[in-house]
């Protein structure tokens, strides 16, 4: 019975580790909230809630439309700049923004990468081409070179803005579907975890088992609970980094 109990005993104080960090998650997260709402860390702390009370949307994309992605404040004030420079040396406005789909497993679905920023979707080419017939006169005076650098400039930037948010939407919906595979596989191992334990209650009631193996199902389905909670944290993170990346919900610009 010793060796048992020396084993309980180890487990246990290894189960006490996980409990300090645990706290200290918890309160970084109540001074993020603390700070959102203007307060001071320790001066207010948030409401206590249970994970029951938030509820997803009812559907999660996987794939989305890139006009969705448009109205991301960053990727409007890079086309308002570019609109601006483009304007300052004479050439029209045009659609540039891309048409395409998003997807976890495949950015572009509609466009290959190798033609995204070309022909008619983008005036890549124009930007990285343009010369003098753009002015007339001859030679370009020294304000129409520098207010030609600068809308290169800008496509460039809007290019590398636009990219840069596609990625982030891509990861963040892949990681929706691995959280989707995650949350199943979690609540598989709890349900399992679940039964063990009733059975070893059954069996500790009748007098074929002892307290210590009672204890170690307890464990068991204690640490697949853990589990299961950390994976649905994980999907809600990655549900509000969504609407982050996206500079909003999918459906505001729906109609």
């Amino acid at each position: 019975m010793a060796p048992n109990l020396s084993w309980a005993g180890s487990q246990l104080a290894n189960d006490r580790t996980q409990i300090a960090p645990l706290q200290q998650q918890v309160s970084v997260a109540n001074h993020a909230i603390t700070i959102l709402v203007g307060q001071f860390p320790g001066a207010w702390e948030p409401p206590k809630f249970d994970m029951k009370e938030f509820t997803l949307p009812a559907q999660l994309p996987l794939s989305l439309p890139s006009e969705l992605v448009h109205q991301r404040p960053d990727i409007l004030a890079a086309e308002a700049q570019l609109h601006a420079d483009s304007a300052a040396i004479g050439i029209a406005e045009a659609q540039m923004y891309p048409s395409i789909t998003l997807s976890g497993s495949a950015l572009f679905e509609s466009a290959a990468a190798g033609s995204l920023f070309s022909g008619t979707n983008f005036l890549w080419s124009l930007a990285s081409g343009l010369t003098a017939p753009i002015f007339h006169g001859g030679e370009l005076e020294s304000q129409k070179e520098q207010a030609l650098d600068t809308f290169k400039a800008s496509a460039a930037t809007y290019q590398q803005t636009v990219l840069q948010a596609f990625g982030q939407v891509a990861d963040t919906l892949r990681a929706l579907q691995h959280d989707a595979d995650l949350l199943d596989a979690q609540k598989r191992a709890l349900d399992t975890a679940n039964s063990a334990l009733s059975l070893q209650r059954t069996s500790y009631g009748a007098g074929k088992s002892d307290v210590l193996q009672l204890l170690n199902a307890e464990r068991s389905y204690q640490q697949a609970l853990l589990g299961y909670v950390h994976a649905q944290g994980q999907r809600y993170e990655d549900t509000a980094q969504l609407f982050l990346v996206m500079g909003g919900g999918w459906w505001l610009v729906r109609g």
